[in-house]
C-alpha cells in the first residue's frame, strides 16, 4: 500500500520563534529567508488548534458528518465573576455535546492546542486571534475523531459526554495574573483561572457524577493534559475510572542542530512571562528549575493517574521548532525536508532518526509502567486523535494492525497491553505523511 500524503489547511496565526539576522544579506539569502519565514508561519498555523470545515478535501466520506456534529460555542458562565479571561480580556469558551444511553455518565474532555506566547509582542499578536480571544472563535465546530458520535468512527467513546475546550491563554492553561504587565499592554494571564472555572462549570452540569472520564488534548493542549492530569483525577469520584491522553504533547528538551537550547530558552521565557511555575508539578519543582518542569519528560514519572501518549516519532512541529528552527539553518538547506519528509536526504534522515532515538530513550522508563500506554508511530504528522483519517478509519495509520483509536480503547478499558512502538521511517506504509509544501 502506498505511503499516504495529506496537506493541512491554513488557519489562524499561532505563536512561534522569530528570525534574527545582523549582517547584510545577498539577494539569494533574502529569498531563502523569505521561504523559511513563510514555512515557519505555516507550520505554526497548521491546525492541530481547531477542527474546521476546510480540514481536508481529499476524504469527504470520513469527515462528513450529520448536522448534529456541529456543536455551538458556549461562553464560560462564571468567567466574568471569576475574572477568568482570555489574553485580550474576552470570556473563554467551550463546546459540549451531551452523552447518550450507557455514555450519559462518562465524560471526555479534549483540550485544543496552538502553541504558546513568550513575549509581550507575541502575546499581544496572539490576542487578536482565536488563540487569544473568544471574539475570533468560530460560533460552532465539528466534532470529529475522538469527539465523533459515530460508533464506526469512534467505537469506544462515541456516546460519551464530550467537551472541546478552547485555548485562549497561551500557557497551556497554566498562567497566573500576578505576572500581568501593567504597562498598557492589557494582557491577561489567567490560564489557571480559566481551567479552574471551567472545571467548576462542568462539575456543576453533571461531571461530578462521572463514572468514567478521559482528559485528552492535542499539542499545547496535550501538555495541558499532562500538567492538569492529577488535579483532574482528584476532582472526580474516587471510584470513577479516570485517565489522561496526551496527543503530540510530549515536547522533547533537545538541542537544535546548531547545538543550541532553542526550545529550553523559549519555554523559560513562557514560564517567566506568564507566571506558570505555580501550576507545575511540585515534585519536579523541588529538584529542577521551573521552566524545565514545563517539559513532560521531567514530570511524567510523578503523574499518578494512568497516562497514554500518542506521539509521532517524526513530529513535524518538533522538527521545525525544536530540532531545526530557522536560526539553526541560516542557508535554508533543511527547508524542503521540513516541508515534506520524502524530500529529506540521507544525512538529514540520519538526524531525524537520531531525534526519534532520543524520544524512545526518554520514554523507555515510562512505557514499562503497567498503567501507561504509548502509540509512537513513524509518521510525519503532529496531532492524530482529532480527525478520522488518523484516529480511526479504514486508511488510518496502524501499528501491530491497531489504529490509534483501537489502541487507546484497549488501554482505557484494559482489554490488552497497549504499548505500540513503530519501526523507523519509512517502514510503515499506513502512515500519513503531511506534505506542507503548498500550505
Amino acid at each position: 500500500m502506498p505511503t499516504n500524503q495529506n496537506r493541512f489547511p491554513r488557519s489562524a496565526a499561532d505563536g512561534g520563534f522569530s528570525w534574527r539576522c545582523r549582517r547584510k544579506l545577498s539577494k539569494r539569502e533574502w529569498t531563502i529567508i523569505g521561504a523559511a519565514a513563510a514555512f515557519s508561519v505555516l507550520v505554526l498555523i497548521i491546525s492541530p488548534i481547531l477542527v474546521s470545515r476546510t480540514y481536508t478535501s481529499t476524504n469527504t466520506n470520513t469527515n462528513s458528518g450529520a448536522a448534529s456534529e456541529w456543536v455551538p460555542l458556549t461562553i464560560l458562565s462564571k468567567g466574568q465573576e471569576n475574572s477568568a479571561f482570555c489574553l485580550d480580556g474576552s470570556l473563554p469558551g467551550y463546546h459540549i455535546r451531551r452523552g447518550l444511553g450507557s455514555g450519559s455518565d462518562s465524560w471526555l474532555l479534549h483540550v485544543e492546542g496552538g502553541g504558546w506566547c513568550n513575549t509581550i509582542s507575541s502575546c499581544s499578536a496572539r490576542k487578536r486571534t482565536k488563540l487569544g480571544s473568544s471574539t475570533y472563535m468560530e460560533p460552532e465546530v465539528q466534532f470529529l475523531g475522538i469527539l465523533n458520535h459515530d460508533p464506526l468512527q469512534n467505537p469506544d467513546f462515541f456516546n460519551w459526554n464530550k467537551v472541546k475546550i478552547r485555548y485562549c491563554d497561551g500557557s497551556s492553561f497554566s498562567s497566573h495574573p500576578e505576572n500581568e504587565f501593567k504597562n498598557g499592554t492589557k494582557l491577561f494571564f489567567r490560564g489557571q483561572l480559566i481551567w479552574d472555572t471551567l472545571m467548576d462549570e462542568l462539575l456543576s452540569i453533571g461531571m461530578s457524577k462521572a463514572r468514567q472520564a478521559l482528559l485528552t488534548g492535542c499539542s499545547a493542549g496535550g501538555l495541558a493534559t499532562l500538567i492538569h492530569c492529577d488535579d483532574f483525577r482528584n476532582l472526580l469520584p474516587k471510584d470513577a475510572n479516570v485517565k489522561c491522553l496526551a496527543d503530540a504533547g510530549f515536547f522533547l528538551n533537545e538541542k537544535d542542530i546548531a547545538g543550541k537550547h532553542t526550545i529550553e530558552s523559549f519555554y523559560h521565557e513562557v514560564v517567566n512571562l506568564q507566571g506558570v511555575a505555580k501550576s507545575l508539578n511540585h515534585e519536579c519543582l523541588a529538584r529542577s528549575e521551573p521552566s524545565k518542569c514545563f517539559f513532560p519528560q521531567e514530570f511524567i514519572g510523578n503523574i499518578k493517574t494512568p497516562v497514554f501518549l500518542v506521539q509521532p516519532a517524526y513530529d513535524f512541529w518538533q522538527i521545525a521548532n525544536i530540532l531545526v528552527p530557522d536560526s539553526s539553518d541560516p542557508t535554508g538547506s533543511w527547508l524542503r525536508c521540513k516541508l515534506n519528509i520524502l524530500h529529506c536526504n540521507s544525512s538529514q534522515l540520519e538526524v531525524l532518526h537520531g531525534y526519534r532515538n532520543s524520544l524512545l530513550k526518554t520514554l523507555s522508563g515510562f512505557h514499562k509502567n503497567p498503567e501507561g500506554g504509548v502509540f509512537v508511530n513513524s509518521c510525519f504528522v503532529h496531532c492524530q486523535t482529532w480527525v478520522a483519517e488518523t484516529w480511526h478509519s479504514p486508511s488510518s495509520p496502524r501499528i501491530n494492525s491497531k489504529t490509534v483509536a483501537e489502541s487507546v480503547g484497549d488501554w482505557y478499558f484494559k482489554r490488552e497491553a497497549a504499548i505500540h512502538i513503530d519501526c523507523p521511517f519509512p517502514c510503515n506504509p499506513t502512515c500519513y505523511h503531511r506534505d506542507l509544501t503548498f500550505g
